[in-house]
């Protein structure tokens, strides 16, 4: 059957796990099909500041998009992506906080994004199959790093064993 689709939908107490075929690809319709990996997610220095900020101090030159409903797409897609790919988690959360007035600028990082998964588009998480006995944790905050709000940035990393 050409062209059909598939939805498959595990249920298992109170778990559940939707899953089939779909044809949309995140690098195939972003049309960078043919465009050159990138190897970092984002721009070294790069600062990305809200129209709203633009507007305070004057700056011109970067465009509010006109159809933000793709760059609010795109960035869904990269936000489910994120629990394989931790290593675009902080540039999408970043882009993610522009979802009402994107700009030029934001959707040029976000295609950046895509460019970067398609240098490695099977790297994900790998768990170790030896068996876990212990938990590490990691915080690290960064305070009034934010540009636009000044507020403070906090990240953190969770380790499983060796994962």
């Amino acid at each position: 059957m050409v062209g059909s689709k598939i939805a498959v939908v595990l249920v298992y107490v109170n778990d559940l796990l939707i899953t089939g075929n779909n044809d949309e690809l995140l690098i195939s319709n972003s049309s960078l099909g043919g465009a050159k990996p990138a190897w970092t997610p984002l721009e070294s220095n790069q600062k990305l500041t809200s129209a709203e900020y633009d507007d305070h101090v004057g700056h011109k030159g970067d465009a509010t998009l006109d159809d933000i409903g793709s760059y609010q797409r795109l960035i869904g897609k990269l936000l489910y992506l994120t629990m394989t790919s931790p290593d675009i988690s902080f540039v999408v959360q970043t882009l993610n906080q522009f979802l009402q007035h994107p700009k030029r600028s934001h959707m040029e990082a976000t295609m950046r994004i895509v460019k970067y998964i398609k240098k490695e588009p099977g790297l994900g998480v790998l768990l170790s199959s030896k068996p876990a006995k212990e938990i590490k944790a990691y915080c690290d905050a960064n305070w009034a790093s934010c540009p636009n709000t000044r507020r403070s940035v906090t990240r953190y990393l969770v380790k499983y064993g060796n994962t």
